[in-house]
């Protein structure tokens, strides 16, 4: 039996006790060293260490250990967080410590609950382990209804018993990793287990947060900037600089009488300290002086109270040409300022998490003045890019610089953050302004929402959406999936986006510089689900779409007959594929018959917006490429079709070709500053933009009237 050692390169000695576990380390603004957790404490509070303003707490418990446990399990935590580290060892983030000790932690409550055995001691000393110990650990996990990565951290976390062993009074005497049966292989797949967000979920879910971000933000806005003028009126009453507020009084009453205009109410009664900001007073003024006080209730009998107070403001944002609204109250189940600011504040994430990929930690440190706009030489806007700072994968815990580019409506969702804001709160998501969670702590920090306030926001917006469209009776909700409602996290968005962009030619190399992956794999294992991988989902899905596309153009080519210089084939192949399909005027629209045509009779023809590709890899000059099965397919992201003898034109390509010559005619005519060699390039398509379209569109008159003497 090995026999613990008391002597450890942590340096142990009487005065341990007293040591500050966060010593040395960089703590956030407003925490001293005196303020933080002692080694000789049963629980270490950790946040103060901790670089990333999302995260609110994290604590490490020692109290539910055995007591022989406490003192190695400490020493452990204090050597990840500033102990020597073991060679290639990395030094955690303080949260990653967080997690680790959680896993060490199931591994020694194990050692102490396991069933007893005879001559074996109840609570055995690390040292004295052995590894048919630890390989009865590693059978208990395969147990256990987890991932293998969940697996594999509580291995790893054994295995930090051994790696720290110099910091430790009591240790493992053997390196886990070596023993036979410990190793796991990784399964087959290396795909991304986070779900993706399905598409009758995403579609109403983005929809509706785009119309808070541009149609809705402008009331919300203006409630949250009257609760403003709304407190300051407050502020004036309270010091006294309320001369003229009886005849004040007088004239909002009089107002409301004239008018048969209820009084603001508040639970069947008069909204006094509403009515006092109004007239720009303190509310003691009017509870206090009894003869004021009988003036406003006599009122609220002659005309009435609200069952809310509705604040002033004219609802400007429409839906459906209504007002989506019909007001916003101060105190409300679902129409209050802080409940609909709060979902606007969730619908901004929401945007700026989808068409950005950023992650969660990414996002919550955003910043007013992140956003940069690149403007063409008119002052219209091309591109916007989001700089903020990347964690994930960084040897510096305070992260580094990274940009991101976004759509406009990501743009337009920080630009309305930014106004939610005051000037002062730099971080966009920071709870918003008068949330009962903004607490007056330390720093600024300690205001960012956590991921699981940003879950639960999440939900509350789903419920939003779907009461809403019930109360409008609006076929817009979000609906179940499976029969159950679908769980929304912030890792969603980021995996969603992925399968988005890979699904698009040369969407696995974007993806890849967009999400700073090393590799194209890596990215493609992320974007995918599938046993079968990521790229041959994808493919299935693609051939899936291509043949419901075939499937109408095999029926129409008769009565439209394609042109171009692959036309002959195109219709022989079609004619073919029609045959096949045993057509009778008819469409197959069951998805599991399509798969079966597909894979019997390919007729190798993929549409495309400018060209309907007949495939022949011999005269391709898309420079082709394999898929997984080795079969050879265009690469239509690269397509060329005024120059490939594979090209054949429907009505639709032949209307899209048009599109783009007008384009380009009228950017060559409004664009007279063009650099010389880009003019040149324009002016050369255009040409030969005009040759096919005449060699090809059969003297159509489009052509004669918008062709004819161009050249």
């Amino acid at each position: 039996m090995n026999t613990p050692s008391t002597r450890t390169d942590l340096e142990l000695g009487p005065s341990i006790d007293g040591r500050y576990v966060l010593t040395g380390l960089w703590l956030r603004p407003g925490y001293s060293l005196t303020d933080t957790s002692q080694f000789r404490d049963d629980a270490w509070r950790l946040e103060a260490a901790v670089t990333q303003a999302h995260v609110r707490s994290v604590v490490v418990n020692f109290d539910t250990l055995a007591a022989p446990y406490r003192l190695p399990a400490k020493e452990l935590c204090l050597a990840m967080l500033s102990g020597p580290l073991p060679a290639g060892e990395r030094r955690q983030s303080v949260v990653g410590i967080g997690s680790t000790f959680v896993e060490v932690r199931k591994f020694l409550h194990w050692l102490t609950d396991r069933a007893p055995e005879s001559g074996r001691p109840s609570v055995p000393t690390l040292g004295s382990l052995t590894a048919a110990d630890v390989l009865d650990y590693h059978r208990h996990l395969m147990t256990l209804s987890v991932g293998f990565g969940s697996r594999e951290n509580s291995r790893r976390a054994v295995c930090m018993l051994w790696r720290y062993r110099t910091c430790l009074t009591d240790t493992l005497s053997f390196d886990a990793r070596r023993i036979d049966g410990w190793t796991m292989h990784k399964p087959g797949t290396t795909e991304n287990a986070t779900g993706r967000i399905p598409e009758l979920v995403l579609g109403p879910l983005i929809t509706w947060a785009i119309r808070f971000v541009d149609d809705f933000s402008g009331d919300i806005l203006a409630a949250a900037a009257h609760r403003d003028d709304y407190r300051s009126r407050r502020t004036n009453g309270r010091y006294g600089r309320n001369s003229g507020a009886a005849e004040a009084l007088e004239h909002y009453l009089s107002r409301h009488k004239a008018e048969n205009d209820p009084l603001p109410g508040y639970q069947g009664r008069p909204n006094m300290q509403q009515i006092a900001a109004e007239i720009g007073t303190g509310r003691n003024g009017l509870d206090t002086n009894p003869a004021i006080r009988g003036k406003v209730l006599a009122c609220a009998a002659r005309v009435g109270v609200t069952d809310y107070t509705w604040m002033p403001i004219a609802i400007e944002g429409r839906l459906h040409g209504r007002p989506w609204i019909d007001g916003i109250a101060r105190q409300h189940p679902t129409k209050s300022y802080l409940h609909l600011q709060r979902m606007l504040h969730i619908a901004c994430y929401i945007v700026i998490a989808f068409l950005s990929g950023m992650r969660d930690a990414e996002i919550k440190h955003l910043r007013r003045g992140c956003l940069s706009t690149a403007r063409d030489t008119d002052g219209t806007p091309y591109r916007w890019t989001l700089t903020g700072v990347a964690f994930k994968g960084e040897a510096d815990p305070h992260g580094v610089t990274a940009e991101w580019t976004v759509g406009a409506p990501a743009a337009r969702a920080i630009s309305v953050l930014e106004k939610m804001h005051p000037h002062g709160r730099a971080l966009l998501f920071s709870h918003p302004p008068g949330s009962q969670k903004v607490r007056p702590r330390n720093d600024a920090t300690v205001g960012v929402l956590t991921t699981k306030a940003t879950s639960g926001q999440l939900k509350d917006f789903a419920i939003w959406i779907n009461s809403y469209c019930t109360e409008h009776a609006l076929t817009e909700s979000i609906p179940l999936v499976n029969g159950q409602q679908w769980v929304l996290s912030t890792r969603q968005f980021r995996r969603t986006l992925a399968w988005f962009i890979a699904r698009r030619p040369g969407g696995s190399i974007a993806g890849a510089i967009a999400y700073r992956h090393l590799s194209i794999q890596m990215f493609e294992g992320y974007a995918g689900t599938s046993d079968s991988g990521f790229r041959a989902e994808v493919e299935a899905e693609q051939a899936l779409a291509r043949g419901e596309d075939l499937m109408a153009i095999a029926t129409d080519h008769l009565h439209a007959p394609v042109t171009g210089p692959a036309a002959d084939l195109a219709h022989y192949r079609l004619d073919t594929f029609a045959a096949a399909a045993a057509f009778s005027g008819t469409v197959i629209t069951d998805s599991t018959r399509i798969k079966r045509l597909m894979k019997r009779s390919d007729p190798a023809i993929y549409p495309g917006t400018f060209a309907l590709c007949v495939f022949d890899p011999d005269k391709a000059m898309c420079q082709p490429r394999p898929d997984q099965g080795g079969n050879v397919l265009p690469q239509l992201g690269h397509c060329q079709p005024l120059e490939c003898s594979n090209t054949a034109l429907t009505t639709a390509n032949l209307d899209a070709l048009r599109t783009e010559h007008h384009h380009l005619e009228q950017e060559l005519t409004t664009r007279a500053d063009l650099p010389p060699l880009l003019d040149h390039r324009l002016r050369e398509r255009l040409r030969r933009l005009v040759d096919f379209l005449d060699r090809y569109s059969h003297a159509d008159p489009y052509i004669d009237r918008t062709h004819k003497g161009k050249r």
